[in-house]
């Protein structure tokens, strides 16, 4: 064969095997890309409710404990309600009722589980604006940093006293996520090995499974028949006058174990057609 007809003959042949390689599998495995989730959704901040609507006749803040607005008619009173206000009052009332919570005595603003109390605060308001108003790339940013500067808090907690991080987290609603330890790209190519994996695994379990069940049905004959030979042997060692290998407790264990198993598949059946 000349030197050309190898080289073509080896080109067809390497054609071949990429267009085998090329050819896509037959397993019935769909990936689907998972849906993005920005940093800024309770489902990635670990905060488990949102802020709580409030009623339109609740007092201000500053005014909760004045004593000339209880005397005084009902039209000023109403000025001094969350209904009549900006959203802004109403903020402040969620953010004072977030640090008591959490405040380790009426007059503590500033240790971490009150700062965490106000941080908790103004992260459920920024997600509630961020549902309404996507687009607002300002409050976006800051509303990562708070969550962020959040976590740096409760890893520094977590780390120093662990009873506190948990009372914390109990009390604010809040799971505590931290960040990975390694980022990797979510990529198709190593998903479908998983996804495969998990299909020759599921293969693998459901052949097993029947074979199991298979030797199962069997069990109750190859007793039966293992009972017989026994039997069998040690008469034909009993009259050739042999030495005796099987002894009468080795035939009364099998006849056990046959008696124990026949009654188990009688109380199965009779199970089975009663809640038929």
């Amino acid at each position: 064969m000349s030197t050309l007809n190898l080289l073509k003959t080896s080109f067809t042949s390497a054609i071949t095997i990429s267009r085998h390689y090329a050819f896509k599998s037959d397993l019935k495995i769909k990936w689907v890309r998972p849906e993005k989730i920005p940093c800024f959704k309770p489902q990635k901040s670990g905060d488990l409710q949102p802020i709580r609507p409030f009623a339109g006749n609740e007092v201000l803040k500053d005014y909760k404990s004045s004593k000339e607005l209880e005397n005084s008619d009902d039209a000023v009173k109403n000025l001094f309600t969350i209904e009549h206000n900006r959203r802004r009052e109403m903020l402040e009332n969620f953010k004072e009722e977030m640090v008591k919570r959490v405040q380790r005595h009426d007059l503590d603003y500033g240790s971490i589980e009150a700062k965490l109390g106000l941080m908790t605060a103004q992260i459920r308001s920024l997600q509630e604006v961020m549902e309404k108003f996507p687009r607002q790339s300002r409050s976006k940013v800051y509303l990562k940093e708070l969550i962020d500067k959040r976590k740096k808090f409760l890893r520094y907690l977590r780390r120093w006293d662990y009873r506190r991080f948990e009372y914390v987290l109990e009390k604010l609603d809040l799971v505590y996520k931290p960040c990975p330890s390694h980022f990797h790209w979510i990529t198709r190519k190593d998903s479908l090995r998983k996804l495969t994996d998990i299909h020759c695994n599921e293969i693998k379990e459901s052949r097993l499974q029947n074979y199991r069940l298979f030797l199962e049905s069997q069990q109750l004959d190859f007793l039966e028949n293992k009972l017989k030979n026994l039997e069998h042997i040690r008469k034909e060692q009993q009259e050739c006058k042999v030495p005796i290998t099987v002894t009468a407790e080795q035939i009364q264990a099998v006849r056990k174990q046959y008696e124990e198993l026949k009654e188990k598949r009688k109380s199965l059946e009779k199970k089975d057609e009663e809640e038929e």
